[in-house]
């Protein structure tokens, strides 16, 4: 699909007089330059077009933006009103539904400045390539004096969850549960699983997990500022990545140890906190744990050299009573632990984290926990090559300024993602709560159980300093959105003809059966099952990948994929080199010869749904208690774009084990909508297992071949006799194996439904032949052989 398609199809009808007019534009460059010649008044002209379109886009933004501000503000004030003096349900319910609508409105504007801002990119990038005249870097000095794009929308979303919750639970306030309020405590122990979100979807899944969870603030005395979301940490590992290497491998006992900070980079005497984080594997019976311990910027220094111990600290908050005599222990135990594991194994500053948190949570439950990380970015913090940090425990060139554009692109890589993590605190017999299930299972999120932020920085920026690598980075350069597949989230069920503001499925109120906040005490408990982590519903992944494996994939992923490449990255640096010829309509100021952000290929979303009938906004009306709600219908019409083709055909639902084997991205659930077909992905994972279940045989298959050789070379005429028969085995089973593999091969690769990748055959008949084997060798061993020998023995007696 063209962009121009998409944009089209994505447009939202109300708002369609102020979108880029791309086609527009795209009409202009072919018109003008089909003719081969393309002067300084066709620029200017193509320029001041382009300058409009960048006005009236940043101004619309802005208007809507305020008008949302409004909004909250006069919502909040009703809320505030309703709850100090009291009112019905229905007023209740019909200020619960304006919310909704407000919700869908800041879903769309977020499309609607990814949209833009994807076309922007696009149009010059066509422009540059089709005139000769380089226009990205001074369009790009322009787009950031107009930074439509730059809007995270964090403080709208921290806004509106006050209020959302408020109305939800009618101006009462939720506590929670007060047992599990641990989230500020030094030690905590959970079970976390890790999603990566596209940044189309980035506010939608906010939005969506708003809904259940409310934004936590760790400062709820001053108003959220952008900067309060900031979080940097510096990791410190030794010469031989002792940190990186047992985190990679998952080993018993290994441990992360990072300073971190909240927000600007403190002084002297601010506050950062050193942690700890060891891993435990399952069969120890322990729990892996982070521990922390405050201290001040001005004694990181000499605490990681060793000559500042954290004793006269501890004793202060015990004297002050801020402290219990137990916390102070575990804290001057903790503290003297690190400092001699970073003493002994002379570790340095490595890699420096930084990122946006939004979390959510109850203010008193930490039960359920999610927090949603953007714009992250890895930072080399070592002295390999030329200086960076020096003595100091950070490099001091850099603050908070993402995308640090001041940096050489070998110091730095700017993740494409966010990161999802879900932290839950469960106990025996007790499931996720429902939303969670269907959020992983959704569109919106691509699973990736084992990331590490510290392992992705080493293995991107000192990669010649390590032997082995983690199993996603070869999955980098694929696209993870996906085609709206389920009736979860904001988009799938909302009509574009309808009205911006009308609530979606993902949106609604719910019914009076099912609790509003799942998170706290509505998590359903099972009788006699084990405890539930979200673990269970999803793929498991490899761990490793040696560096030999890595760079031999892509070479192949990268011959095979030379006539079906993508659209051109858009981000990415343009090849060309810059023209000297003067835009006249440009402000030619101070240009920056930083290229942009490196990102991921914007490609269309590659689903077929139908345009749907409009509703009149009158249709969906205040819902009170006992009244029904009109619900779009579904559209299960889901179509696969072929390679080289633009031809849709419906494909049936894979079975289980193919969809597993294809990286559906987790189990179907019964009774759900069947989800959309987009271009099949081959997971390098499923290759994997296929190989490792033929080594697998291969090594089974030596070992009995190493017993049937040692018979035939070193035992007598009947031990000679089960040698070969063994070795006949061998053979059938090496035969047998390979071409089970190929077999498989062939089934990964191929798109049938009906494919199946279980063996009942081979193992069965294994086990038969072996059990022939070993009962041959016992009858010519005692009942052959040795009656004869009984004989004799008897003989000799007599």
């Amino acid at each position: 699909m063209k962009f121009g398609d998409h944009l089209r199809q994505y447009t939202q009808p109300d708002w369609s007089f102020n979108y880029i007019s791309y086609d527009e534009l795209k009409s202009v460059l072919k018109l003008r330059t089909s003719s081969g010649l393309w002067n300084e008044t066709d620029e200017g002209y193509f320029v001041e077009m382009l300058e409009r379109e960048l006005e009236k886009v940043y101004s619309f933004q802005n208007v809507k933006i305020g008008e949302i501000h409004r909004k909250l503000k006069y919502y909040s004030d009703q809320a505030q009103d309703f709850k100090k003096n009291g009112a019905e349900e229905e007023t209740w319910a019909a200020l619960e539904i304006e919310i909704y609508r407000v919700i869908a409105e800041i879903d769309v504007l977020a499309k609607y400045t990814r949209l833009n801002y994807t076309g922007f990119l696009k149009i010059v990038k066509k422009h540059d390539k089709q005139t000769g005249w380089m226009l990205k870097t001074i369009f790009h000095v322009r787009l950031n004096s107009k930074p439509f794009h730059k809007e995270s929308y964090d403080a709208i979303i921290v806004r509106l969850s006050s209020i959302y919750h408020t109305v939800t639970l009618r101006g009462k306030k939720h506590t929670g549960d007060e047992k599990f309020a641990n989230w500020g405590s030094s030690a905590f122990v959970r079970d976390t699983t890790k999603y990566w979100i596209h940044p189309d979807n980035i506010t939608e899944v906010k939005l969506v997990i708003m809904k259940h969870l409310p934004v936590l603030l760790f400062n709820t005395k001053k108003e959220y500022e952008e900067n309060d979301s900031a979080i940097s940490s510096v990791y410190v590992d030794n010469e031989e990545f002792e940190c990186y290497q047992g985190r990679l491998e998952k080993s018993d006992m290994a441990q992360a140890i990072r300073i971190r900070w909240y927000g600007p980079t403190p002084t002297d005497n601010g506050q950062c906190f050193l942690e700890r984080k060891v891993h435990r594997e399952k069969w120890t019976g322990e729990q892996s744990v982070k521990e922390r311990f405050p201290i001040k910027t001005k004694y990181i220094n000499p605490y990681l050299e060793g000559t500042y111990t954290m004793d006269v600290k501890f004793a202060k908050l015990l004297t002050r009573g801020q402290k219990s005599v137990k916390d102070v222990e575990l804290m001057q135990k903790l503290a003297n632990d690190v400092q001699t594991s970073i003493v002994g194994k002379q570790m340095r500053p490595a890699i420096r984290a930084f990122y946006r948190r939004t979390a959510f949570q109850l203010q008193n439950d930490a039960r359920v926990r999610i927090s949603l990380d953007t714009e992250l970015a890895l930072i080399r913090e070592d002295d390999y090559g030329r200086i960076r940090a020096g003595k100091n425990w950070k490099r001091d060139d850099i603050g908070i300024d993402w995308p640090f554009r001041q940096l050489p692109a070998e110091d730095v890589t700017r993740f494409p993602y966010a990161v999802l993590e879900v932290k839950l605190q469960t106990h025996h017999g007790q499931e996720p709560p429902a939303w969670i299930v269907e959020l992983i299972n959704s569109h919106l999120v691509e699973s990736c159980p084992r990331f590490s932020k510290y392992i992705h920085g080493v293995a991107t920026l000192l990669e010649d300093k390590i032997q082995i690598l983690p199993f996603w980075l070869p999955t980098m350069d694929q696209d993870i959105r996906k085609a709206p597949n389920t009736d979860f989230g904001l988009t799938g069920f909302l009509p574009r003809a309808w009205p911006v503001g009308t609530p979606t499925a993902g949106l609604r109120p719910p019914v009076p059966q099912r609790p509003l906040l799942i998170g706290a005490p509505g998590m359903a408990v099972v009788d006699g099952g084990g405890p539930k982590t979200l673990s269970e519903y999803e793929p498991k992944k490899p761990k490793l990948m040696d560096k030999a494996t890595y760079q031999q994939k892509m070479l192949e992923k990268n011959a095979a994929n030379n006539n079906r490449r993508p659209p051109n990255n858009p981000y990415s640096q343009s090849s060309g080199t810059s023209s000297n010829v003067s835009h006249p309509l440009v402000d030619n100021g101070p240009v920056s010869n930083k290229g942009p952000i490196v990102g991921q290929p914007v490609r269309p979303w590659l689903d077929n749904r139908d345009s749907r009938s409009s509703l009149a906004a009158s249709e969906y009306t205040a819902l009170a208690p006992g009244l029904t709600e009109k619900t779009p219908p579904i559209n299960s019409n889901a179509g696969v774009l072929r390679k080289k083709s633009t031809v849709r055909r419906k494909r049936p639902a894979p079975s289980a084990a193919a969809a597993a084997a294809i990286g559906a991205g987790g189990p179907e659930r019964a009774g759900s909508v069947k989800r959309g077909a987009g271009l099949v992905r081959m997971e390098p994972k499923v290759f994997f297992a296929n190989e490792r279940t033929f080594l697998n045989w291969l090594q089974f298959t030596v070992l009995l071949g190493t017993i049937s050789l040692t018979l035939l070379n070193f035992g007598d005429d009947m031990s000679r006799i089960s040698g070969a028969v063994l070795t006949v085995i061998t053979l059938l089973a090496m035969l047998y194996a390979l071409g089970i593999f190929h077999i498989r091969l062939s089934n990964i690769l191929s798109t049938k439904a009906n494919r199946q990748f279980h063996d009942r055959i081979g193992p069965s008949v294994l086990c038969v032949f072996l059990f022939g084997g070993y009962f041959l060798n016992f009858y010519t061993k005692f009942v052959l052989v040795d009656p004869k020998a009984n004989a004799n023995n008897g003989t000799a007696a007599a």
